[in-house]
């Protein structure tokens, strides 16, 4: 399997996520995926609820990485069983 395609199995199924008691507005994560995140008048990260886009995965993982106050992380999107 190639890394496009390990990347976009596993990312169709993540979404990012914060806990705002930790966050402290610094922006990085904002500025590394604008595309889901934004930000609101105060700093603080919006988060787009959808799954993280594949080619965007790679993004937020690092955004993930660089949050100083580690209050960003990724989580596992469970589908409701039919």
């Amino acid at each position: 399997m190639s890394e496009a395609q390990r990347v976009s199995i596993v990312a169709s199924h993540y979404r990012l996520r914060v806990n705002p008691i930790a966050c402290d507005a610094f922006g990085y994560c904002a500025e590394l995926v604008p595309e889901i995140i934004m930000r609101d008048e105060w700093g603080y990260p919006i988060l787009d609820e959808a799954p993280i886009p594949p080619h965007l995965f790679p993004w937020a993982e690092r955004a993930v990485r660089e949050c100083p106050r580690r209050a960003l992380f990724i989580e596992k999107v469970v589908a409701p069983r039919p």
